[in-house]
């Protein structure tokens, strides 16, 4: 892959070339249909292929970019600017036995974006199971899962100006880009900057900066209203065996300074949203491990974990990642790792994210919880609203609770669960039918609360009310009641008008 700059026109040129040949994510779902797709997934090419077949435009598109098939040379000239490709470092040009093809050198995928604008992802070619290679030393991964995850979970903008922490393909500050008026994308890796900027110019992102360096090296001295990254988070004994997904710093460190080091670059107000890997031991609850990694540095935020693997299923997971299974160093692999998570005293690994607010201030507050189940996506739109609950249910005394006037929180709903006819109900449950999805079990003062609370009222004069309804002391009433209100406030049931 040549170094140099790539080609404003060239680029200009195969965008139109892909969006008129509809090669966007749509048009890829509708072209391959749902069983081809599924074989895809399970790494089966021959499904796509035959779905692919003859010289019609996406059906070549597809399989030269995505699927690395070779084409014909004669209709490769038809669609697309070989030499000119060829030139760039993009596909390349032999001899076969049934002539002339041209072959693709990377992978060139379709990718949506937020504000409706068709986004390109360009990659190394995914090294498939079962062809003995393995991804090269500083492989470029493609957009996938995490990527989906990450760019759902990115605040709304719009701000002055974001920064991509090891941008890889470059496929989150294609999604900076609809937010931020300056992107500024960063990596260790040459090739990731070189790729990452074809993908900008492929989706028409004009004036984004590419830098190469380590985590936040070559941006030293700048802030930024909006930082994210996925980083290269794997927890391994060989360290910067690839690139993409390990770094040279041991066990989970290098999320960690990602996390300690981001206030020094944020504005004030400004958000750092990572996504990351941590460790799990017998001498060390994970949540006061990653709070740690926040404690003191002025930002009040959010962590969620939502998966953990034992160090087998771990290993096993990122052997399959690098096409290792069924090589002659699988087992040694293997095993060496598990030795490495014995010694280090590695019980499990978490996986989720960090979200942190550069609030200047010595009482943020970081929520830190497990979440397994689905939530609606996107989170970015709601997720301050998370972190302004959790910050406003900590600084509220018993005194202040009380004058505050309180409102129930869109698409919560009450759940009774009873024996039929039953005069009371066995339990009542808060249930959250957007965003979160939480369900909370209730009292019933709180759940009276939540049916008559719409910000109008202070808080104390209701429970007033509710206490004579029920035929109980208001003063206990008043004394009991702010804590399970406070927990509900930073859950999300409740927020707080004035």
């Amino acid at each position: 892959m040549s170094e140099t700059e790539f080609p404003r026109g060239l680029a200009d040129r195969l965008r139109g070339i892909l969006i008129d040949a509809d090669y966007t994510v749509s048009g890829v779902r509708d072209r391959l249909g749902d069983a081809a797709a599924r074989a895809l997934a399970r790494e089966e090419l021959v499904p796509a292929l035959r779905a692919t077949g003859g010289e019609e435009r996406l059906g070549l598109l597809l399989r030269l970019w995505w699927l690395r098939s070779p084409i014909p040379a004669r209709a490769a000239r038809a669609v697309l600017p070989v030499d000119e490709l060829a030139e760039a470092g993009l596909v390349t040009v032999e001899e076969g036995p049934h002539g002339t093809v041209v072959r693709a050198l990377v992978h060139l995928g379709p990718w949506d974006l937020e504000d409706g604008r068709p986004g390109f992802v360009v990659s190394d070619p995914k090294v498939r199971p079962g062809t003995g290679a393995v991804p090269r030393h500083d492989h470029v991964v493609g957009a996938g899962n995490a990527s989906a995850t990450l760019s759902q979970l990115i605040v709304d903008g719009p701000v002055d100006r974001a920064l991509d922490v090891g941008t890889g393909c470059g496929v989150q500050a294609l999604h900076l880009a609809s937010r931020a008026r300056e992107v500024v994308a960063t990596d260790l890796n040459p090739r990731a900057v070189r790729l990452a900027g074809i993908s900008l110019a492929l989706s028409g992102v004009a004036g984004a900066r590419l830098a190469q360096g380590s985590l936040y090296e070559p941006v030293e001295g700048e802030r930024f209203d909006l930082i994210v990254s996925n980083p290269p988070f794997v927890i391994t004994p060989d360290s910067s065996r690839y690139t993409y997904r390990e770094s040279d710093l041991p066990g989970d460190t290098v999320c960690a300074e990602l996390v300690r080091q981001a206030p020094a670059h944020l504005t004030e107000g400004g958000w750092c949203q990572i996504l990351a890997n941590w460790v799990h031991s017998d001498g060390d609850d994970w949540e006061d491990r990653v709070g740690g990694w926040v404690t003191g540095t002025g930002c009040s935020g959010w962590v969620v974990q939502r998966d953990v693997q034992d160090p087998a299923q771990y290993v096993e997971l990122w052997l399959r990642d690098s096409c290792e299974h069924g090589t002659p160093e699988y087992t040694r692999r293997y095993d060496a790792w598990l030795d490495y998570f014995e010694r280090e005293g590695i019980k499990g690994i978490g996986f989720g994210w960090i979200s942190l607010r550069n609030d200047v201030a010595q009482d943020a507050t970081v929520r830190v919880e497990e979440l397994r189940h689905d939530i609606e996506q996107p989170v970015g739109p709601y997720l301050p609203d998370v972190v302004d609950g959790a910050m406003t249910a900590l600084r509220l005394t018993d005194a202040a609770l009380l004058s505050a006037h309180v409102a129930l929180a869109p698409g919560v709903v009450e759940e009774r669960v009873g024996r039929p006819g039953a005069p009371d109900p066995e339990k009542i449950v808060l249930r959250q039918q957007n965003g979160l999805r939480r369900g909370a079990r209730v009292g019933t003062v709180e759940a009276a609360l939540a049916g008559v609370c719409d910000g109008t009222m202070p808080v104390g004069p209701l429970l007033d009310a509710i206490a004579q309804l029920i035929g109980e002391d208001q003063a206990v009433v008043r004394e009991r009641t702010p804590d399970a209100l406070r927990t509900l406030i930073s859950e999300g049931f409740f927020r707080v008008a004035r």
